[in-house]
């Protein structure tokens, strides 16, 4: 399946990318709560593209790996100022634009994978990976 690249310019932008994010995560046989911790990542990574940089792209992959099986990747890219401080950026309760300071923090909980590079003046690059978690069969036991 193809990367789908969503560009993020406009408030209406996050919602179009959120919707995609959605339908690929069920298309990948995630959970329902699966399926909202990515949606919630997309806004989050889609918001900061808006507030901090003027817009970026954000690039949805599914994918398939022999070993984790199914996945979802979510790639954050802008040109916009950068982050100075990484570790301070990903501290709860940290804002530069007067928020709760939850974004980046929450991505990194909800994800299974978070990769983040930034270089003041040039732009931010945020890699954020979920896997399927297979559910475990149990045994029964009874009568």
């Amino acid at each position: 399946m193809q990367p789908m690249v969503c560009q993020i310019k406009r408030e209406v932008d996050l919602y179009l990318a959120m919707s995609r994010g959605r339908d690929l995560a069920a298309t990948a046989g995630f959970s329902q709560v699966d399926r909202a911790r990515i949606e919630i990542v997309i806004l989050e990574l889609a918001r900061n593209l808006l507030v901090h940089a003027g817009g970026g792209t954000l690039t949805l992959t599914r994918l398939n790996d022999p070993e984790r099986g199914a996945g979802v990747a979510i790639e954050s890219r802008d040109t916009g100022p950068g982050i100075p401080d990484i570790d301070l950026a990903l501290q709860d309760g940290y804002s530069t634009a007067h928020t709760l300071g939850a974004g980046l923090p929450g991505v990194r909980r909800l994800m299974d994978e978070f990769v983040i590079e930034s270089t003041p003046g040039v732009g931010t690059y945020v890699r954020a990976v979920k896997w399927r978690v297979t559910p475990q069969r149990r045994a029964i036991y009874g009568c």
